[in-house]
């Protein structure tokens, strides 16, 4: 039923989205300038940067709802009762209640920035359909895909959603575009990537309960092991991958922040950022992201526990595989 529900809702939203282009041709022909795309390892930050970031009245974010159902975005005091609106916040809802520990690994919600992910669903290549089941069949083609479709895809989806308001720079945030940055920047020539980094042996056992939750919603058993092996893998290979097109790239493009400096001095970090790409930070958006912080303190919706030893993980063998990646960005081990 569930899976049913999605492949419906990712057919629906392409038809929308072809719909909404045909009526108004113009939106595809609006530039997507400098967008700020912030990478990295899931579990390093990513998410409580992209929420703060997106304290900025002037950058606009793919909101949770419009990610789902994709269309220009409508004016703020309407959503609550756009349908899509209410959709999302029973999908959302219902998430929780079926496994509750995962607000507390990734909080979601309906007026919040969300990944891409659901942007990259629309051509079927994502690593959302590997998250929710065992299908190794899907894992095989999809590794094996050329991304510009998604990608394409990708740009006239933002192009869709942020019609109303062209001028605002994008803030997007996920972690998968890190095995993609070649591709991603034939689409976006002038992005601007901001790396969060962080010990992979402290991040990896977190990455794997996470994945596992969101199996758990599907599947009633799974290899947890063979999990864990595969999300090793895939995310030493996409840090690599990553590293590589890095070299290729002027320095200026890329902003690298370490987890223990966005933990302990997070406007400070937000500053540096802003100087090193050469964007604004006004006083309003100073003054809202320190009212975020300060309503969002760390463990807000609970802990999230997990070991590595559930998932037949080892700390030497963590930092080995990632000892490249880790000497590369000066990346302390946490443990």
């Amino acid at each position: 039923m569930m899976i049913r529900r999605q492949l419906l809702g990712i057919l629906t939203n392409r038809l929308n989205a072809e719909k909404a282009w045909s009526h108004d041709p113009d939106i595809l022909r609006r530039e997507i300038r400098r967008p700020l795309f912030i990478l990295g390892l899931p579990r390093t930050g990513t998410t409580a940067l992209h929420h703060l970031l997106g304290q900025d009245p002037e950058v606009q974010v793919l909101e949770y709802w419009l990610a789902a159902a994709p269309g220009p975005r409508p004016p703020r005091d309407t959503w609550k009762s756009d349908p899509r609106y209410k959709q999302s916040e029973r999908d959302l809802r219902t998430m929780y209640w079926l496994d509750p520990g995962l607000k507390a690994m990734h909080l979601m919600t309906a007026d919040g920035p969300e990944e891409c992910r659901h942007l990259l669903c629309q051509t079927f290549t994502d690593d959302t359909f590997e998250c929710n089941a065992t299908i190794p069949s899907y894992v095989r083609w999809y590794r094996g895909q050329d991304m510009r479709p998604a990608y394409q895809q990708h740009k006239r989806l933002l192009q869709l959603i942020g019609a109303p308001t062209p001028e605002r720079r994008w803030l997007l945030k996920y972690p998968v575009h890190m095995g993609n940055l070649r591709t991603l920047l034939e689409i976006y020539p002038d992005a601007c990537f901001v790396q969060t980094h962080r010990d992979p042996a402290a991040v990896i056992p977190s990455i794997c309960s996470l994945v596992a939750g969101f199996h758990s919603l599907y599947e009633d058993d799974f290899d947890r092991r063979a999990l864990a092996s595969d999300q090793l893998e895939l995310w030493a290979h996409r840090l690599e991958a990553g590293v590589a097109v890095r070299g290729e790239q002027p320095r200026e493009r890329f902003f690298d922040l370490h987890f223990a400096e966005l933990q302990s001095d997070p406007l400070g970090a937000v500053r540096r950022l802003y100087d090193h790409f050469g964007f604004a930070l006004g006083d309003e958006a100073q003054c809202r992201m320190r009212a975020h912080l300060a309503a969002n303190p760390r463990g807000k919706h609970g802990e999230h526990v997990y070991s590595a030893a559930e998932y037949g993980l080892s700390v030497p063998a963590m930092h080995e595989r990632f000892a490249a990646y880790a000497k590369h960005f000066a990346v302390a081990a946490e443990a």
